[in-house]
């Protein structure tokens, strides 16, 4: 089933605290529901399906749903990591499309930062994976697989240390306008590379920052949308895909999202040529350079010259990317950022970034991202936008 046109994203909302000792995880899914409604100009009575992912609480949307008083006839917990906010907005699209909801509501929430986790310490992660038990007695953790793939890139493509600095230095140009940015100074290729290691290849400012937070989004089928005195922004293809370790023959050079952008790009009717702006999960460097070169914006192994041609500052490169900072400067909520790439990509396409970055002509646009770890099975899901 083709979603184009079938649905409309018409509210978003970014939850403004990045450190929240004094909520609850479901307190800040509300928050967060309440102010994507309120964007919309709905009331949680107009909801009729709920959308989220393993960061809530109670069995997903089982618990949240009764937590906020739903009324519901579809729900979802689809579970695809980081990356499962941005798939959500398709399968809202195509529950709206069969029938199944009008106004789906979508909620990302979390306290990683109060409750102390880190990309630096092994954490036992989907211990029922079958060879889960092969991994962890090996000590690995997020940031050294995101660094294998580093490692890998830099021998095969000559990719410098220097180059993936220039995502931290795009993202921070486009961050020192974001008041709710962790990191609001701009920083420089040397201050990148001359920030302490954490995993070879990759240092500290290569790093997403650990926040608490969460955003939502409200899609509604297009009759709804009409009544609604908010700028439209038309859902026009999507995209997901899956990499594993392929029976031991695995190659970190890539992403499953050079399977995900072709699926999206083919149903939108578009080309990486046509995207005005893209939000890119960048949970690292490293994964921003990866995805740039699997998504067609340039050759494999061309993503290093790339980005450090400044291609991804807003008003200077060819693909302005993360204007609100991204996880590398904003925030990287629940340890899962992607529905804060789709919130920016509306902000983009309803003209409502900062005017700093707001990309001029911005009608076409793209949110991107994995979830998982790049060095291991991960997911990916690719989200196609149009203003309209």
């Amino acid at each position: 089933m083709s979603i184009k046109g079938k649905a409309y994203i018409m509210g978003a909302f970014e939850h403004p605290t990045r450190l929240a000792k004094d909520k609850s995880v479901a307190q800040l899914h509300a928050e967060c529901a309440l102010g994507a409604l309120q964007d919309a100009g709905l009331t949680k009575d107009d909801v009729d399906g709920y959308f989220c992912a393993g960061d809530a609480p109670g069995m997903g949307p089982v618990g949240m749903s009764d937590y906020m008083n739903l009324k519901l006839r579809h729900l979802d917990s689809t579970e695809m990591g980081g990356c499962s906010y941005i798939a959500h907005v398709a399968h809202a699209a195509e529950a709206i499309a069969a029938g199944k909801c009008s106004v789906a509501l979508i909620t990302l929430a979390g306290r990683p930062r109060s409750e102390g986790h880190s990309g630096a310490v092994p954490r036992m992660r989907g211990a029922d994976a079958p060879d889960t038990q092969w991994e962890f007695p090996t000590g690995v953790a997020t940031v050294n697989a995101y660094a294998m793939c580093a490692a890998r890139h830099m021998h095969e493509y000559g990719t410098t240390a220097e180059q993936l600095a220039w995502i931290k230095v795009a993202a921070s140009h486009h961050a020192q306008h974001n008041p709710h940015a962790m990191l609001r100074d701009v920083v420089t290729v040397e201050q990148v590379v001359g920030s302490p290691l954490i995993a070879t290849p990759l240092h500290r400012l290569d790093c997403c920052v650990v926040s608490d937070g969460g955003g939502a989004l409200i899609v509604t089928s297009p009759e709804v949308a009409k009544q609604l005195k908010r700028p439209k922004v038309k859902v026009l293809g999507a995209g997901e895909s899956f990499k594993g370790q392929m029976g031991g023959q695995v190659d970190l050079t890539y992403s499953a999202g050079r399977r995900s952008g072709p699926i999206a790009f083919a149903e939108a009717g578009v080309t990486p040529g046509d995207i005005k702006y893209a939000s890119i999960y960048d949970s690292f460097t490293i994964t921003v350079l990866m995805q740039i070169e699997d998504l067609g914006f340039c050759e494999k192994g061309q993503g290093g010259k790339f980005v450090a041609d400044g291609n991804l500052i807003s008003g200077v490169g060819k693909l302005p990317f993360n204007t609100d900072g991204g996880g590398l400067c904003n925030n990287h909520p629940a340890n899962r950022g992607g529905i804060t790439k789709v919130i920016e990509a509306v902000r983009q396409l309803r003209g409502e970034a900062h005017p700093a970055v707001q990309v001029k002509n911005c009608d076409v646009a793209l949110a991107h991202g994995t979830g998982g770890l790049l060095g291991s099975r991960h997911a990916a899901a690719t989200l196609i936008m149009e203003r309209e």
